[in-house]
This record gives C-alpha cells, structure tokens and sequence, in this order.
C-alpha cells in the first residue's frame, strides 16, 4: 500500500472522523486472574534500567483472567489486578512494543524499518523524551502506530505516593494527546513494577495496562545476535515482544529490529497492535 494511501489517525482526528474511542476491552488480550486476587507489589520484572536505579532481570508471567461481564453501551476502564500480558486472535499474531522514548538517535530507525515492511507496532513513551520531541510522536500517528503511557521520568512507581503517580502519569497524557492527536488507551509500569494506585489511577485516565510475554533484555546490551534469538526463540501466537528505543545506546536494538522483523513475517506472524473494542464478549 502506498503511503499516500494510508488513511492516518490524524487524518481521522482532522477528518472529523465519527468513531470515538473504544469504551471497553473484547476478547482481544488475555489478563491474569481472578477478581478475588490482591494487586501486586513484589519484586519489579526486567526491563528498561532506572537511569539512576539498576535492576535485575527477572521473568514476568501472569495467568489469564475470565471474562468480566455483559456488553454495555457506555463503560469505565475497568480496574485490573493484574496487567494485561499477550494478545488472543487467530492465526500467527505478535505485538512489538518499545520503552522509553522517543529518542532521535534510535526511534527513527525503527520507524524506518516497520515502515519498509508495512508493520505496525505500540511505543510507550516517557513524558519528558516525549515534550522533547513531539514530532517523531506526530510520525508514529502518522503512520498508524500506538503510543502509550511510560510515565514522565521512568520511576519506580511502588516507591512513590498515589498523588506522585498521578502527577507522572497524566503529565504525560497530556503531552501524548498533544502531540499524537489523541490521549493514550496503553499503560505499562516502568519495570513491571505494579501496584493497587497504578491499576486504579490508569483506570481513571482510561488506559489499560499491558505488560510483556518476552524480554528481549536489550537495555543489558547483549549483542544483536542475541536479541534477536530471544525474539525468535521466544515468538509464538499472542507474544508481547518488549524492547528500547530509548534509556541507553539502543544501536543493537535497532539492528536486531532489521534482522528479526522480516524473519517473523517470512515465518508467517502477523505483526499487529491489540485493539480495544466497543464491547465484551
């Protein structure tokens, strides 16, 4: 499709599209269990390091959720317990999403590289790097990718008061609406680290939170060859791949993306971005 042809989110917004913003979650993701259960707190997963606070790596796996009642015309982001961990659909399906930007030095040459095989994938930017630069939001609506909350400064979120929560999470709101066109519906907790304000306070902002299946560990810097063997050891139907385009030299990262990518399509994935429905099912 050429990229004339592509009919942009901004395009919509300038449109004057009628179709607002989905109102409830469908059968699209599976989340961890039960209604019963307590938020956690424990120990935060692997992913991008504090830029003052270095953590260990560590596997973040959750059990799906059952449903959570009927269709409704008009509904409220629901509270979740547990973040939302991979996608459920037909076929070969993965999401690829990426942390801590944007950063001119490395976000475009991701961009470049979803943009040369027509994919679409999901950035959870931090609200600083975002107000920075605004433009390289502008192109990631432009070309139809989805961005999400990564909080203002990238904190450790267990540490800090529900009033500090709110304070990082709707700064950056803010700044997303103002530059992509539209406030975000994603959320993820700077690494994993989740707690009972985080759920409730993204709930009343209207996000979902969305974890991750596989760690590509590419903060740490291994090697491109080895980044791109956790992506392709690790792909099946409903992977969350995480990875950085921001927070540290993301050269391997971006590199890994060129050799992985065209790999997984050629394997037969669909590389996609999870939608949020009208409706439950």
């Amino acid at each position: 499709m050429q990229k004339d042809q592509l009919f942009t989110r901004r395009g919509a917004l300038l449109a004057g599209a009628a179709t607002v913003g989905a109102a409830g979650t469908a059968s699209l993701l599976a989340w961890g269990t039960g209604a019963g259960t307590p938020a956690r707190t424990g120990v935060p997963a692997a992913g991008a390091p504090a830029y003052r606070l270095p953590m260990g790596p560590s596997a973040y796996r959750l059990q799906p959720l059952t449903g959570y009642g009927p269709p409704r015309t008009t509904a409220r982001t629901p509270v979740r317990r547990e973040p939302l961990l991979r996608i459920t659909g037909r076929g070969r399906t993965m999401v690829l999403t990426f942390d801590d930007g944007p950063d001119p030095r490395y976000t475009p040459g991701i961009l470049d590289t979803l943009a040369e095989y027509g994919v679409h994938a999901m950035f959870f930017v931090c609200g600083e790097m975002a107000a920075d630069h605004p433009h390289l939001l502008a192109r990631m609506a432009d070309e139809g990718h989805t961005v999400g909350n990564h909080t203002w400064s990238h904190p450790l979120l267990t540490k800090m008061t529900r009033r500090q929560i709110h304070s990082e999470m709707t700064r950056t709101s803010e700044v997303i609406e103002n530059a992509y066109g539209e406030r975000p519906r994603w959320f993820r907790a700077p690494y994993g680290a989740w707690n009972r304000a985080a759920f409730q306070l993204g709930s009343e902002l209207g996000m979902e939170p969305l974890a991750w299946t596989v760690d590509t560990l590419d903060w740490t810097t291994p090697g491109t060859g080895t980044i791109v063997g956790r992506v392709e050891n690790g792909a099946a139907p409903g992977v969350v791949v995480l990875s950085h385009d921001a927070g540290g030299d993301r050269t391997q990262s971006v590199r890994a993306l060129r050799r992985y990518l065209p790999q997984l399509l050629d394997s037969g994935y669909h590389i996609t971005v999870p939608q949020r429905q009208r409706t439950w099912r």
